[in-house]
């Protein structure tokens, strides 16, 4: 089974889908780890790990696709939801952007309808091109899977039009891109209990999609929260990103202040390490093939 039908089939069922944000292969190795079934890979964190550049439209699509083809590639059955911005362009450029991802094994993706000069969900100032667009956006997307052969990748419709226009708004964009055929809607950046509870209901059947960001725009829900209003996918982007600042950080004081890594490394030697990046299946591959280049590490 693809990624796509799997995700299409806990879509079906009857729990929350939780996704942790990923940004490289160390952050998907530690969730797949931790035994999360779905990831998603953050725009925000992967401009940040591939580019050291804040959230501002700066990288493309092929850093994108890059990076998600090399997280889809470690575990080819575990779905992975990318952002997409705004498809990168124009329809031909949505139209491309779906079918790299199709091709690089990613089960769903968002589209959203901010200008080309996008930013953060999460940051003021974000303008918003018309609905006209966003909908031939989501209409390119449909369409472009429609071309590919057995490709039922998973389409969420995004719109950051809550903060400058209002819900109201807001959902009649995501009404109108649920009509042009896409399969799960999100509205970035919603305020308060009260407006996700009202997107859940306005949009029944569609499933909701929802982003916490710790010092966003949205509240801090918790996986519970999120469940009890009845969200279907609840995606926590920044929680590797920001938690490798705050590790990466600390490790480099203690090395200025104690000149040593004893003390970061808490008892992690490089096989150790390289265990985590899957060490055992790389000697197993091998070993399968008649090789001995391992066994003796």
């Amino acid at each position: 089974m693809n990624a796509a039908t799997r995700l299409r089939q806990q879509l079906k069922s009857g729990g929350i889908i939780v996704a942790p944000g990923v940004y490289d292969g160390i952050s998907a190795r530690l969730a797949l780890e931790a035994g999360f079934e779905t990831l998603y890979m953050s725009g925000a964190a992967t401009t940040a790990s591939m580019l050291g550049q804040p959230d501002l439209a700066i990288a493309t699509q092929n850093d994108f696709v890059q990076n998600a083809t090399m997280i889809a590639g470690l575990s080819p059955e575990t779905p992975i939801i990318c952002d997409a911005d705004t498809g990168f362009g124009g329809p031909v450029m949505v139209a491309r952007t779906v079918t790299a991802y199709a091709r690089a094994g990613i089960a769903g993706l968002h589209i959203e309808d901010q200008v080309q000069s996008k930013r953060c969900g999460h940051l003021l100032g974000k303008q918003i091109a018309p609905v006209s667009e966003f909908i031939a956006r989501i209409r390119a997307a449909v369409a472009a899977r429609a071309r590919l052969p057995g490709c039922d990748i998973v389409l969420i419709a995004r719109t950051d039009a809550a903060q400058g226009f209002g819900m109201d708004e807001a959902l009649k964009r995501l009404k109108l891109a649920i009509k042009a055929g896409a399969d799960v809607a999100f509205v970035e950046g919603v305020r308060s209990h009260e407006e996700l509870a009202r997107t859940i209901e306005e949009l029944s059947p569609t499933p909701v999609f929802l982003n916490v960001v710790h010092g966003g725009s949205t509240p801090d829900f918790t996986i519970e929260d999120a469940k009890a209003l009845g969200v279907k996918i609840v995606i926590f982007p920044m929680i590797s990103a920001v938690s490798a600042v705050h590790g990466i950080r600390a490790a480099f004081q203690s090395l200025k202040t104690t000149g040593s890594d004893v003390s970061t490394a808490k008892g992690m030697g490089p096989k150790q390490f390289f265990q985590v990046m899957g060490l055992d299946d790389a000697i197993e591959i091998d070993k399968a093939a008649g090789g001995e280049a391992y066994s003796d590490l």
